[in-house]
């Protein structure tokens, strides 16, 4: 919107305000705009006819009545005319000041709180703005120098023993993959993630092409640890590195979700973190956390979505099983699977469902009632073509025949 459309609305808003209050404070009175006293006598004198009607008041009383109430009326007229002159004048300067202490105040507040100047930003700007944001965001270096120093964490005298040891070994030995990767863990399990980081990143360069998913993923991990969750250029390139050996890899996808989410492209991590809350399976680190974000990216990116609540034993199932029997524990675990089971085939269920019940015969080890399952969902999920292939992943993976 251009700024001077903008402010001829104002002006008018303003004005119209203005013209409202205006009009509210000279008329004052009754909501009919018939002062009260006028009103009181005009009563009385409506009064005295009805009793002369009936009979309850003699021709020569009623005249009298009618005489003193018309001249009470008329002395009430003539001191309310008096006074209107001055009352609406009165009436109109008090408008005036209020209108006038309205209006400054939100030009005060709209220019210490408001973008005086500032134009609209389309959905393409916002979004090509994110992305610019995302590219020159600060690096690893530049974040740890604002973030306080983490508290050293103390190991014990034994621990620390056999930690001088395995650096020493390392030292000697700087091409020993497998001393390398210890190093790099224990390092960071003591919160010495620079060390840690520095072990690892001689691991991948050992290992070149062969270095696996997971290594690449633990370097960013210890990067975004390090920087207390924040996602970095650099840790980002550890996660692409991931992501392109192991495109499924659970925790790439979703620290790759948190780096969109941390930068303005909420929409960008839902699409990253729905995937992986259909899939499961459900105690999987990655998706506990995606279904913990996964709802307020969806709001921030204008997406409706609501995280369904998966189908499972309750408290009460749970704290009674742990006085079961192994045998009676199988039992009821049998019986709840078989009643999700008999539901889904009858009535058919969410995507959410479909996948818990793939997972259970997974469990249960009973690939025969795992494929009727996935054929069934077939079915049920056609016109989910999506929310299907992720059943038909599922089943997959969990070794049950196509």
């Amino acid at each position: 919107m251009d700024l001077w459309l903008f402010w001829a609305i104002a002006a008018v808003l303003t004005a119209m305000v203005a013209l409202v209050m205006v009009q509210a404070l000279r008329r004052g009175g009754d909501s009919d705009g018939e002062h009260p006293d006028l009103k009181v006598y005009r009563d009385q004198l409506a009064e005295v006819d009805r009793d002369l009607a009936r009979g309850t008041l003699s021709e020569e009383e009623g005249q009298r009545l009618r005489v003193e109430v018309s001249r009470r009326l008329l002395e009430a007229d003539r001191s309310l005319a008096s006074q209107a002159a001055p009352t609406a004048r009165g009436s109109l300067i008090w408008a005036g000041v209020l209108v006038i202490a309205v209006l400054g105040g939100a030009l005060w507040v709209y220019d210490r709180m408001g973008a005086p100047g500032y134009a609209d930003l389309p959905l393409a700007s916002r979004l090509a703005a994110a992305d610019q944001a995302l590219q020159s965001r600060p690096s690893q270096a530049e974040t740890l120098a604002i973030l306080p120093a983490a508290s050293p964490i103390d190991p014990g005298a034994e621990f620390t023993a056999l930690m001088d040891k395995l650096r020493a070994a390392v030292t000697e030995r700087p091409e020993d993959a497998m001393g390398l990767e210890l190093l790099a863990r224990n390092e960071s399990s003591l919160g010495n993630y620079q060390a840690a980081y520095e072990a690892q990143t001689k691991l991948l360069t050992l290992s070149e092409q062969s270095a696996s998913p997971d290594q690449h993923l633990f370097a960013a991990q210890i990067l975004i640890t390090q920087a207390q969750g924040y996602v970095s250029p650099e840790a980002e390139a550890h996660l692409i590195d991931a992501l392109r050996r192991a495109p499924d890899n659970g925790m790439a996808r979703y620290l790759t979700g948190l780096m969109f989410a941390q930068n303005g492209r909420p929409d960008r991590a839902f699409e990253l973190w729905q995937p992986l809350v259909l899939e499961g399976p459900a105690d999987a680190p990655w998706v506990e956390a995606a279904r913990a974000d996964i709802e307020t990216a969806a709001a921030l990116a204008g997406i409706p979505f609501q995280m369904p609540d998966l189908p499972g034993p309750s408290a009460e199932d749970m704290a009674a099983a742990g006085d079961m029997t192994a045998e009676d524990q199988q039992a009821m675990i049998e019986g709840m699977v078989g009643q999700l089971e008999a539901r889904l085939l009858a009535e058919g269920g969410s995507v959410e469902e479909w996948l818990r019940l793939i997972n259970a015969f997974q469990v249960l080890n009973q690939p025969d009632r795992g494929t009727a399952a996935l054929r069934a969902a077939e079915a049920a999920l056609a016109a989910d073509p999506a929310g299907l292939q992720s059943v038909r992943d599922a089943a997959t993976a969990a070794g049950f025949g196509p």
